[in-house]
């Protein structure tokens, strides 16, 4: 009996010990606090196991000083060669109505839009990737790769040999995957191969002993960029991994339906310097030369296409994604149109989406009818009511799952890349997304928008109502959690 009383005394002061911690953490809003106060006293032993895993945003304090000083150690982007110029440019083309868009940017990623660029949108998941290799094959100097998720698969296969010709030429390769998203990788002959031929190949946030892990960090903050640089001159971004749209590791859900550009001009060093920053906290090699390297010309008078990266992560300023979309929300004034695998918001997100319908803007959300995740999916879904009261107009898409992260404003501004609209992306994953002023390009992301649309069925306010309760239940229930997620 004592040791029954013993071991109830001690649950109750471990309770009692992270309740208290979970209400002092630093950055957390009110709901996330609340979420894992239930979770905490309402599962005895699991709530604790759940929160000492999950509860915080922590990389460990060796990493996280790391990163710090990798990034003190870089050149300051204004003050290389040709960057003052692009970013004059850059100030000069966008409307004044759109600067203070551009100025957040700068403050999350401490760099200002630049000018003198070229965009162009690829057709396709696979003409995405013929892309790259076509472009790794022209390379002359070096080509940097990092990705989410890298599978052995056909695409996979294609990407690696396309690195094995370059690095044959003596053209420097250098890949970094993330340890968890890409962990077929590293034990397919495809890694070796790369090895051999000469490629340094790198793990991001390596998992190492899954048991040991969480005493030195959250084996769930991942890095979720896409990030390719090539030559320093010509770089992609968007929402694609390096894999077939079949995706073997979630078949049921194929196709993967993603949307990718590619970029030349000073915006690639901007993407270089993002590259840089995560292979030197993750390497003993000094990239900051390729940062201060002449910019490249481009092959023909360029455009001004004004252009910002903004890279986002657990080790970087709090809120900053989620500060940016909602802005970005406010900011539309006819039209605003979002495409997202995963939308779960924050109380200020929704609020922003509301409003832009309730205030007379034309607002599409396009999601996938079926969601590899089926709690993002209930979470999403509890929110349905509120978008369609105030107007939002919401698109299911059915041809596979629409992995496409875009966000069209006024038909003139475009925001691309790796961040969803949930909290993942908002407070665990390094992200990265480029913000561009450019009437037609943005057109051409808005005729993709439409092809999802026409391919997706309209979720109505009937719709909603018709749901049985036991599945309006659901969603709710799990919407609770959503700070958890």
């Amino acid at each position: 009996m004592f040791t029954a009383l013993f071991l109830s005394l001690l649950h109750l002061l471990l309770q009692g010990g992270l309740i208290l911690r979970a209400l002092l953490r630093p950055h957390r809003d009110p709901a996330a606090r609340m979420a894992w106060v239930l979770v905490i006293a309402a599962l005895p032993l699991l709530g604790l196991l759940a929160y000492l895993l999950f509860g915080e945003v922590n990389l460990g304090r060796r990493r996280i000083a790391r990163m710090q000083a990798t990034l003190a150690r870089l050149p300051v982007l204004a003050d290389t060669p040709g960057m003052a110029a692009a970013m004059g440019a850059a100030a000069a083309a966008i409307p004044a109505a759109r600067r203070p868009l551009f100025q957040l940017g700068a403050s999350i990623g401490e760099v200002a839009p630049v000018a003198g660029n070229r965009g162009r949108l690829l057709a396709d998941s696979d003409a995405a990737i013929a892309a790259m290799v076509a472009d790794i094959d022209a390379a002359r100097d070096h080509v940097h790769l990092l990705f989410y998720i890298w599978l052995p698969d056909h695409n996979g296969t294609r990407m690696a040999e396309s690195l094995q010709r370059a690095a044959a030429r003596g053209v420097r390769c250098r890949v970094l995957v993330d340890d968890l998203g890409s962990r077929l990788l590293p034990r397919s002959p495809l890694w070796s191969a790369l090895a051999a031929a000469g490629v340094r190949l790198e793990r991001a946030l390596p998992v190492g002993n899954p048991l040991l892990r969480p005493l030195r960090g959250r084996i769930d903050l991942r890095n979720h960029r896409k990030v390719v640089v090539i030559d320093g001159c010509i770089t992609y971004c968007g929402s694609q991994n390096c894999a077939d749209p079949a995706f073997r590791i979630k078949p049921r859900f194929a196709p993967w339906v993603d949307l990718m550009l590619r970029f030349e001009g000073p915006i690639a060093r901007q993407n270089q310097a993002l590259f840089a920053a995560d292979w030197m906290a993750h390497t003993d090699e000094d990239l900051s030369a390729l940062l201060t390297a002449p910019l490249a010309p481009l092959p023909a008078p360029p455009t001004a296409l004004p252009a910002q990266v903004i890279g986002t992560g657990p080790t970087l300023r709090y809120a900053a994604m989620p500060e940016l979309f909602q802005t970005l929300m406010y900011a539309a004034r006819q039209e605003l149109v979002i495409s997202t695998p995963y939308y779960v918001p924050d109380e200020a997100m929704q609020a922003a989406l509301c409003a832009a319908a309730r205030r007379g803007c034309e607002t599409h959300l396009i999601l996938p009818a079926r969601n590899d995740s089926a709690l993002v999916a209930a979470a999403s879904r509890a929110c349905y009511a509120d978008l369609l009261a105030a107007g939002v107009v919401i698109h299911e898409y059915q041809g596979g799952l629409l992995h496409s992260k875009s966000l069209t404003l006024d038909g003139e501004l475009a925001l691309i890349g790796s961040a969803n609209l949930d909290r993942r992306s908002f407070d665990l994953n390094y992200e990265n997304n480029i913000l561009f002023y450019d009437p037609p390009l943005t057109a051409a992301i808005r005729a993709r928008q439409d092809s999802y649309i026409a391919a997706a069925r309209p979720v109505t306010a009937a719709t909603v109502a018709a749901w049985p309760r036991r599945r309006r239940l659901w969603n709710n229930v799990v919407a609770m959690l959503g700070p958890l997620l």
